[in-house]
């Protein structure tokens, strides 16, 4: 596939912002989500949950020169629905649960009956992150500092 094709393809763009949400989720949200399914799916794992590291790089220097900045831990789960639909959840931390649930709803979001209750546990996300950076940025703007000069009559 061509890479171009990639990056405009719509429906790589939705799962990619869907997925960055479900590893924002927090439990609660999750679990909130979980109970509104009438049914709850079958779920066979194909890889973990499991916890494990990954190396973060930076960069630094004019030149944008590349350095080992640190580890950082990571959870993933790979699952499959009895519909055949695969989901994949990946996030910071070492909670597996949490992972695993984000990758059941990446999956059931390829299905016509999950997807109405991913999109909505995706809206519950988007608008606690978008309270929290409200939040930060009102608190950092306390903060704020004004410098000016006085001029001096002398000079």
């Amino acid at each position: 596939m061509d890479a171009a094709a990639v990056v405009d393809d719509p429906e790589m763009e939705r799962r990619r912002r869907r997925m960055g949400l479900l590893a924002r989720a927090n439990a609660a949200e999750l679990e909130a989500a979980w109970t509104k399914l009438t049914v709850p799916p079958e779920v066979t794992d194909l890889r973990g949950p499991e916890t494990g590291l990954v190396m973060l790089t930076g960069r630094i220097g004019g030149d944008g020169a590349r350095f080992n900045l640190g580890e950082a831990t990571v959870s993933r789960s790979t699952v499959r629905l009895a519909s055949g639909h695969v989901g994949f959840g990946q996030l910071l931390g070492s909670d597996r649960n949490r992972a695993r649930r984000a990758a059941v709803f990446d999956a059931l979001a390829g299905t016509e009956k999950g997807r109405l209750v991913v999109d909505q546990l995706c809206a519950v996300i988007e608008t606690r992150l978008a309270d929290e950076h409200e939040q930060q940025e009102a608190e950092t703007a306390s903060t704020r500092v004004d410098f000016f000069t006085l001029v001096r009559g002398e000079d």
